[in-house]
């Protein structure tokens, strides 16, 4: 029997979280991809925290260009929001989605703004 988009996306999805933990010192930068909009959380799992947090909604960031552009805008807003804390490496949790187009360009434009994963 074949598996629906939904059921075969929480598959992958706990197939990930079972490897990928996030600690305060190197916390878990969780991805979420609607069909609009992109949302990053860092998350300490061991309090069950999440400790910054950027999204494609938010006011500071240019919602102007393709998908992909405000992606990567989002990804340098959450690797700021990490300098800030002190964090310098994440463990990255895709959430189920490929590593391509949008949370492809999130985490590219994370890495260049300094975060490490």
């Amino acid at each position: 029997m074949k598996l629906s988009k939904t059921d075969r996306k929480l598959r992958i999805r706990r197939r990930i979280r079972k490897i990928s933990f996030g600690t305060e010192a190197r916390p878990r930068l969780s991805i979420f991809r609607s069909n609009k909009e992109i949302y990053a959380q860092l998350i300490d799992d061991n309090k069950g925290v999440t400790l910054a947090s950027a999204s494609s909604r938010d006011k500071e960031i240019d919602a102007k260009g393709t998908k992909t552009d405000i992606a990567a805008s989002v990804g340098k807003a959450i690797a700021e929001k990490a300098q800030k804390l002190g964090i310098e490496s994440v463990a990255f949790d895709r959430g189920g989605n490929l590593y391509h187009g949008r949370v492809k360009s999130l985490a590219e434009g994370a890495r260049e703004a300094g975060l490490k994963f």
